[in-house]
């Protein structure tokens, strides 16, 4: 068993997972089948031929920002990442509000995708067996699996992802084969690379789209006291997760746009957006293929359920330590070596919301995935931008012999582009929400939900300062190695 020396308290399962497990854990969290099918229709309906290229864009925005963030891996010791990064860079005050944007954030990212699970769940199994069993059954049936893996060893969760992530990519590799082999509709080509069909009015639409595919990515450095090598596995972990859902994003649009063609592909995504890829894959492989992918659509959901669970366990547990929370939330399991605790309290609350969406008779997918998640994706870009500018403040007196390149250059370009996607997701609120106008209450709403809880953040981190400075001033820089 795992102990650290000075507490004689269990601590993470150090050396257990690979660069290949913790690219597994990232790519799983941001569901690549559920994307593909789910949300890419909407991007090519906006941005018609130039849709792949809005997720090149992206994965190389974020590639930049991963140049700089993995810089600080070797300097960060712990499983706090995003707040430990910006507390070492920016302060310990910065570091809390950071810390609590973070719990917040892959809260809702993860809460919000129960009521896909439940959604696509009964609607597959009603077709298939008749069975007619309410979504919020499905969901709460979800945060009972998630709960239970999510308890047990990280080994254990990092295996049953892979299984998924593998049986989610194959069906999508399956299409392209299918679509490649027969040339898809009028024969192959690449217009939809060509800078005219991309630097369209319509490219700020995409890219919000885009950007919000990658949630999750950044959570390598959650694992690294888990990793085996961490200064040389989180780096590859994070360039490989990101060039992965860039490059492969991007190829499966332009897959789905080969399938009907560039003439038909806008129209036929805005006339069945939830349709258009089971379709493809009814056309080019057989009916079978697209039943199965209706079937894989519900675990790569769940997979991303799991992926982002672990995150949040692992953020509450590095706070607890740091005293920053209750030490109730820093409790391991004695033998799985799993913040255990943390997760049951975690599902609970994930279930609380669920029967509160299912009592209040409200849409599993348009209320609360939409509603519930949207401020996630806000509160994780926005902490992206801060961690790169943490990453400057941290180098700019030292750069430890980095290039000036990958401490200075690369992660103010990333900032830049970073804040220029969170204006663009601002700004096209209403069609991450499908509320219209703009400035709807609603839409308001979960704009407000980020700034209030850096407000909160804040306010915790004077209390602590105040009443614990002894905390305060150490926040993110505990050495758990």
């Amino acid at each position: 068993m795992a102990t650290n020396q000075e507490t004689s308290q269990p601590t993470l399962a150090k050396g257990t997972l690979g660069t290949t497990s913790i690219a597994f854990f990232v790519v799983a969290a941001a569901a690549p089948l559920f994307v593909m099918a789910g949300v890419a229709p909407l991007v090519i309906g906006f941005g018609g031929v130039g849709a792949p290229s809005a997720y090149l864009i992206a994965g190389a925005a974020l590639a930049i920002f991963a140049v700089g963030f993995t810089a600080m891996t070797r300097y960060i010791h712990n499983a706090g990442a995003f707040y430990a990064y910006i507390a070492r860079g920016l302060g310990s005050t910065a570091g809390i509000i950071t810390a609590v944007v973070a719990l917040v954030s892959y809260n809702v990212l993860e809460i919000g995708m129960f009521g896909a699970l439940g959604q696509f769940t009964a609607g597959t199994v009603g077709k298939l067996t008749g069975l007619d069993v309410a979504w919020w059954v499905w969901a709460l049936i979800g945060v009972a699996i998630v709960w239970f893996l999510g308890s047990r060893s990280i080994h254990v969760g990092s295996q049953f992802l892979i299984a998924l992530l593998c049986a989610e990519t194959g069906i999508l590799v399956l299409l392209a084969g299918a679509v490649l082999i027969k040339g898809g509709a009028t024969g192959l080509e690449a217009s939809s690379f060509a800078p005219s069909n991309v630097a369209t009015p319509s490219l700020g639409a995409m890219l919000t789209f885009a950007f919000a595919a990658f949630m999750g990515f950044e959570s390598t450095a959650l694992y690294r006291e888990e990793a085996r090598k961490p200064d040389r596995t989180i780096p590859r972990a994070t360039y490989i997760a990101v060039a992965f859902l860039g490059l492969f994003y991007a190829f499966m649009v332009w897959i789905g746009i080969e399938a009907f063609g560039p003439d038909k592909a806008q129209q036929a995504a805005n006339s069945d957006p939830a349709g258009m890829f089971f379709a493809a894959m009814e056309t080019y492989v057989g009916s079978w293929a697209s039943t199965l992918m209706e079937i894989l659509i519900i675990t790569s959901i769940l997979a991303s359920l799991l992926a982002f669970h672990n995150a949040i366990t692992r953020y509450a547990y590095s706070l607890s330590r740091e005293s920053i929370l209750p030490r109730v939330f820093g409790e391991l399991h004695p033998r799985h070596l799993s913040p255990f605790k943390t997760s049951g309290m975690q599902s609970l609350l994930a279930a609380a919301v669920v029967i509160v969406f299912a009592l209040f008779r409200l849409d599993p997918l348009t209320q609360l995935m939409i509603w519930v998640n949207s401020p996630g994706v806000f509160g994780v870009v926005g902490m992206q931008v801060v961690v790169a500018v943490a990453v400057i403040a941290f180098f700019w007196r030292n750069r430890r012999g980095h290039s000036v390149f990958r401490v200075v250059v690369a992660p103010a370009v990333a900032a830049v582009v970073l804040l220029g996607a969170l204006g663009l997701m601002t700004k096209n609120i209403a069609l991450l929400t499908g509320v219209t106008p703009t400035f709807a209450p609603v839409n308001i709403a979960i704009l407000a939900v980020m700034p209030i809880t850096v407000v909160v953040g804040y306010l915790i981190a004077i209390r602590i300062r105040r009443t614990k400075p002894e905390i305060y001033a150490v926040v993110g820089q505990r050495d758990a190695e």
